[in-house]
């Protein structure tokens, strides 16, 4: 007992002093680095949520954070009948939401098409997807105004000024993208699991629905989330085919806060951002377990 207790006790490593240089040099840069990070993407939040607690209604006032703080701006966007807030946040979330759901949906049956089923003009309609997203939607603007306007004249309950012909519109824009992203996820789920699906009578809208879409749930979460977010800021097509006050998004309703530079309210404007940016936290923290839970590696095994 004596000499095994010995042994045992040679073999106790000795504890090094700290050394700041030593750990500096292996992980301490980093948490700098992060501390950085942290400062650098905050300052901008802090200073736009401090500017919407100003009473004062300047940005020169809010160059010190929280000297002054207040509701009054909120107020003033609440309660002020020539800009409906409420409304315009209610047509960004229908607007936003309905964008979102479509589009992973439309998406997903289409990167499931070009996955797992071989057809004429399969890889030319790749390729076209990914040139076609190369041209940005701005160049469109002109040609998208144009084209709701004669479909208005046809069919008005989705021509210019309504939020169906805006829902198509994005629609349209996000698909390619959105196709492309989701076919390279596709590719990563083995097709023995179709194969075996197939065996037991599964048809392809069987396998879609029941087996597909539950082991995808982390890339369908990200473009619902990117989509979603893309979507509440766009600002250009909005105000082009939108021009009715009541039928307007938050974006397009917000500049009118700050769009005369001699009536800029802009606490105002910081507050209606901030109440923007609620929907959008409250989605990425509800989506965020399909986002880090990584679905397909457990389903393989």
């Amino acid at each position: 007992m004596t000499i095994q207790a010995t042994r045992t006790e040679a073999f106790v490593p000795v504890k090094r002093p700290f050394n700041f240089q030593r750990w500096f040099a292996a992980t301490g840069w980093r948490h700098l680095v992060g501390v950085v990070m942290v400062v650098f993407s905050a300052f901008p939040l802090l200073y736009v949520l401090s500017a919407s607690l100003n009473p004062q209604g300047t940005l020169t006032g809010s160059n010190e954070l929280f000297s002054e703080i207040g509701l009054d701006a909120y107020g003033r966007l609440l309660d002020n009948p020539e800009q409906p807030f409420a409304v315009w946040f209610a047509n960004t979330l229908i607007i936003s939401g309905t964008t979102a759901v479509l589009s992973v949906f439309l998406g997903a049956l289409a990167a499931y098409s070009f996955s797992r089923m071989r057809f004429t003009g399969r890889r030319t309609g790749l390729l076209t997807l990914v040139l076609v997203q190369m041209f940005p939607q701005l160049l469109a603007v002109v040609a998208l105004f144009l084209l709701m306007s004669t479909i208005g004249d046809m069919f008005p309950a989705i021509g210019l000024n309504t939020h169906i012909g805006l829902i198509m519109v994005y629609l349209g824009g996000a698909l390619g993208v959105n196709t492309y992203l989701m076919y390279g996820f596709f590719n990563t789920i083995p097709a023995s699991i179709d194969e075996a699906a197939k065996i037991d009578g599964a048809s392809h809208a069987r396998i879609f629905f029941t087996i597909i879409l539950r082991l995808v749930a982390p890339i369908l979460a990200v473009v619902a989330l990117l989509s979603f977010i893309g979507t509440t800021n766009e600002f250009v097509v909005a105000s082009v085919l939108l021009v009715d006050p009541e039928k307007q998004t938050l974006a397009v309703g917000l500049y009118k806060l700050v769009s005369n530079p001699n009536y800029a309210d802009w606490s105002a404007f910081s507050a209606g951002a901030v109440l923007a940016a609620l929907p959008v936290m409250a989605l990425f923290l509800f989506l965020q377990k399909y986002i880090v839970g990584g679905l397909t590696a457990g389903s393989v095994k």
